[in-house]
């Protein structure tokens, strides 16, 4: 699938495949790839290399319960009976599948294509920032609702 080098296995990395464009498949309507295009994929690939650990988990989660339920690894299932697994996978699993669709999204949304069909620039939001409208507190809202998260000083 990719050229470069990863800790992952072919299994793994075929795995991660079918995952990711479950949780991002392609859009016709919109003209956009999904999450298992050969350039967003070799980045989250290339992500995960970085989280290895996590994600490894993540993957041989998602294949024990394959085995489990069907007797075979995820990659060998049809596509109805990966649908399945996958939604067995997210109840079971939450932590592991969200570590999984993070990833997938947080790759996808670096794509220049992705990001110039939302009429975005693909570059990061700093040094440049972004326009945000002057005097629009309600965009704190969500902050000054969140709860405390820091130790008070005396």
């Amino acid at each position: 699938m990719t050229t470069t080098e990863t800790q992952f296995t072919d299994d793994q990395i075929g795995a991660l495949g079918l995952v990711v464009d479950m949780i991002i498949p392609a859009s016709a309507e919109y003209a956009l790839p999904g999450a298992n295009d050969p350039v967003i994929f070799a980045d989250i690939l290339a992500t995960a290399d970085t989280r290895h650990g996590p994600v490894q988990g993540a993957l041989s989660a998602l294949d024990a319960l394959a085995r489990e339920h069907h007797g075979d690894g995820f990659t060998a299932l049809e596509a109805v009976a990966r649908d399945g697994v996958v939604e067995a996978f997210r109840r079971l699993h939450p932590g592991e599948a969200e570590i999984l669709a993070v990833l997938a999204a947080q790759c996808y949304y670096r794509d220049a294509r992705v990001m110039g069909s939302l009429e975005m620039q693909a570059r990061p939001p700093f040094p440049e920032g972004f326009d945000v409208d002057q005097g629009d507190w309600s965009l704190l809202d969500p902050i000054k609702e969140r709860p405390e998260f820091y130790r008070k000083t005396p």
